[in-house]
C-alpha cells in the first residue's frame, strides 16, 4: 500500500472581478483610474479566512440546470460547463455583493437599483441552496447577461492542499445603477480599490491576500482603465495555472517552511515562481 497521500479533487468554482473607473476621476474628466470590488472573508470560514478576495465560490447544482439555456444571453458556442461557470460567477456576485448582471427578458439594459432591491429576498435562499437561480429568473422574468463576463484567468489549487478548487476568473463592468456591498455573513467587509492600492496594502501587511488573488490583482493593474483591462483580457485567453512545487536544493532550507511554486511562463504574470 502506498504511503503517498491522496490528492483531493479540485471542485469547479467561479469568481468575478467587478470593475469601474474611479467615479471622482470620471467626474473630473481626468484619466480614469480603474478600481476593482473586493470583499473580506469571515474569519471562521475554513478557506482563505479573513482574506481580501473577489466575490465567488464553487458551482451549485442549480448552476447546471438545463433550463438556463433559455434564461441566459450571450451563450452561443459555450459548453455546458462554461455556461455553468458563468452562471455561478453571476450568482455568487449577487449573493455576496448584491450586484446582479441580469435584465428583464426582452429588455436591453441591466436592471436598476430599484429592481435590484426587490430581489434582495432571494440572496439568502440562493446562498443556502434552498432554491436554484432558475427559480428566481423564472419568477421574476429575468435573464442573465453572460456576455458581460470576459474570461481573465484560470487557476487550480496546488495538489498538496487539502481543499482544492478549479477556479475560473471573469472580468465584468459593475452596473452603474447598482450599489455593491457585502452580505454580512460569509463576507464581513467590502471595498473598491485601485490595483496599486491592493498591492501596497498587501505589502504593508494591512491586507491578507492568497497568492492567486495577489497575482491576478497585479495582472489587472497592468491596465489603468476598465476598457483597457477588458481589451487586454480579450486578446489573451486564460492559460490554466496549476502551481507546481519546485524541488529544493538538498541541504538548503526553505524560507520559514514555505514552498516555492512555479507557474507557466505564458500565463500572463510577471513572475514564474512565488513562495507560499
Amino acid at each position: 500500500m502506498s504511503d503517498t497521500p491522496a490528492i483531493a479533487p479540485a471542485r469547479l468554482a467561479a469568481t468575478i472581478l467587478l470593475l469601474r473607473d474611479d467615479p471622482a476621476a470620471v467626474e473630473a474628466k481626468v484619466d480614469a483610474q480603474m478600481e476593482v470590488f473586493m470583499v473580506v472573508r469571515h474569519q471562521q470560514i475554513d478557506f482563505a479566512s479573513g482574506a481580501l478576495v473577489f466575490p465567488g465560490g464553487k458551482l451549485a447544482a442549480g448552476d447546471s440546470d438545463p433550463r438556463l439555456t433559455q434564461l441566459c444571453s450571450g451563450i452561443d458556442g459555450l459548453s455546458t460547463e462554461q455556461l455553468a461557470l458563468r452562471v455561478a460567477a453571476i450568482r455568487e456576485a449577487f449573493e455576496e455583493s448584491g450586484v446582479l448582471l441580469a435584465r428583464k427578458r426582452g429588455a436591453s439594459k441591466l436592471i436598476d437599483a430599484e429592481a435590484l432591491a426587490a430581489l434582495d429576498r432571494y440572496r439568502k435562499p440562493l446562498d443556502s441552496g434552498a432554491i436554484g437561480i432558475v427559480e428566481m429568473l423564472e419568477s421574476e422574468g429575468l435573464e442573465l447577461a453572460c456576455e458581460a463576463l470576459v474570461p481573465f484567468a484560470h487557476w487550480v489549487t496546488p495538489t498538496f492542499m487539502p481543499k482544492r478548487f478549479d477556479t475560473y476568473f471573469f472580468l465584468a463592468v459593475a452596473p452603474s445603477e447598482q450599489v455593491a456591498g457585502h452580505d454580512g455573513r460569509e463576507m464581513v467587509d467590502s471595498v473598491w480599490l485601485r490595483p496599486a492600492a491592493v498591492i501596497a496594502e498587501a505589502a504593508a501587511g494591512t491586507r491578507t491576500l492568497v497568492p492567486a488573488t495577489l497575482l491576478n490583482v497585479e495582472k489587472l493593474g497592468e491596465q489603468t482603465t476598465v476598457a483597457g483591462a477588458l481589451a487586454a483580457a480579450r486578446k489573451q485567453p486564460p492559460v490554466m495555472v496549476l502551481p507546481e512545487v519546485v524541488e529544493q536544493t538538498p541541504g538548503v532550507e526553505s524560507a520559514q517552511g514555505k514552498r516555492t511554486l512555479r507557474i507557466p511562463s505564458n500565463a500572463g504574470y510577471k513572475v514564474t515562481e512565488f513562495t507560499f
